[in-house]
């Protein structure tokens, strides 16, 4: 590879601990072995210009779900266990609001919101009997009461007369959010290799080799020539944290989920405060900016949005418009200005993956779309996989 003697010095030998993949998990993983080996050489190696799944493609919520996705979960996971699921969300906001404070990211506490389509009355009248009992399984959890109903101020239109809410959901600003991680990982001299590649990881027992990819520039060579021209790096301890791009590292139940994105240009006297799901949560959108920020719609195809592809669809995009129209700006003519998507990492089972590899491999990954609820102990707990 076309690296000078200065460049491999200094960047690329002599590794203790790399981290594969600069996202919440990530960064939070590389600030908890700085925390454990003060005199350690720690690189983050991104394949993207800025950390490329979903960590700064998110919505911004910081929620633990909304009552149809807890009672959902209760058809497939134990009282415990969804109490747990809670739990370990509630921690994980708590850990990066003190690791980087409420200003670094814009958090706002302006609750959250569940609305029901006309389509979704039975639904609707399900989680609506269901508030007491789902409230006393969270006691625990908040000492409080969670979730009630509330009146329609917003205007939405063509969904069920009241909505349910949930007083302790909050907001972030993501931008913020990873710029607050960059900031701290590079006060705290962890290296972040960003358009570096990984491509292949292999433990040898004393070390891991790590292929690192090739510049483009040197891609037309044949393939022998190609092989040459990556550079094989040695560290000894690696920890991955790819989430919804896993499956290139690890055979475990964790599979790619595409979120695509909109945001409205600035819509004066915008009155929509707060984050709000609808449909089971497939469809979210809150407020940023004086603008909508809407996304969502894999279920109108999931296997086509079973991808890392960062692409957009018509059919998504034009539901989420058609939605905009509709349902939340039914009275309001608006204009959108952004359209992104992102990948998450998903499963069978909503519990992340958090386990040792090989002697040498760690991995933190299935995250579930939960990623800024739990991607600071996710990253943490990775970390400490190693001791």
């Amino acid at each position: 590879m076309n690296l000078s003697y200065w460049e491999y010095k200094t960047w690329f030998s002599n590794i203790d601990y790399a981290v594969i993949g600069s996202g919440i998990v990530g960064l939070s993983c590389a600030l908890e072995l700085r925390r454990k080996h003060p005199k350690s050489k720690i690189a983050v190696f991104e394949r993207g210009m800025l950390p490329s799944g979903a960590s700064t493609k998110n919505a911004g919520f910081a929620c633990f779900g909304s009552i149809s996705e807890i009672l959902e979960d209760l058809k497939n996971h134990s009282e415990e266990e969804v109490i747990q699921l809670v739990k370990s969300r509630v921690e994980g906001l708590q850990l990066l609001r003190k690791t980087l404070g409420d200003e670094q990211l814009d958090y706002q506490e302006y609750g959250g919101y569940e609305l029901f389509t006309n389509e979704d009355a039975e639904l609707f009248e399900i989680c609506k009997s269901q508030i007491e009992y789902v409230n006393g399984l969270l006691k625990p959890v908040f000492n409080a009461e969670v979730f009630s109903e509330k009146e329609n101020h917003f205007g939405f239109k063509n969904i069920q007369p009241k909505l349910i809410y949930s007083t302790f959901e909050g907001q972030i600003d993501t931008g913020r959010m990873m710029l607050g991680l960059i900031k701290r990982a590079s006060e705290e001299n962890i290296l972040i290799l960003n358009s570096s590649e990984i491509t292949s990881i292999s433990d040898q027992g004393e070390s891991v080799s790590l292929q690192l990819n090739s510049p483009k520039a040197l891609r037309h060579f044949d393939s022998a020539q190609h092989r040459q021209a990556q550079c094989d790096i040695h560290v000894k301890k690696v920890f991955i944290a790819t989430n919804g791009f896993a499956k290139q590292f690890l055979k475990e139940d964790v599979k790619p989920a595409r979120a695509q994105v909109l945001v409205t240009k600035p819509i004066e006297n915008l009155k929509i405060k707060g984050t709000f799901h609808l449909d089971k949560g497939y469809y979210y959108f809150r407020n940023i900016d004086n603008r909508i920020l809407f996304g969502g719609g894999r279920n109108l195809d999931f296997k086509t949005e079973e991808t890392t592809e960062m692409e957009l669809t018509q059919l998504v995009q034009n539901k989420l418009e058609e939605l905009l129209k509709t349902v939340i700006l039914p009275n309001q003519a608006f204009e959108i200005e952004h359209r992104w998507s992102g990948i998450m990492g998903i499963g069978n089972k909503k519990k992340p993956i958090l386990k040792s590899v090989s002697k040498n491999i760690f991995c933190g990954v299935r995250l579930g779309g939960m990623g800024v609820a739990i991607g600071s102990t996710i990253g943490k707990q990775l970390a400490n996989l190693y001791d």
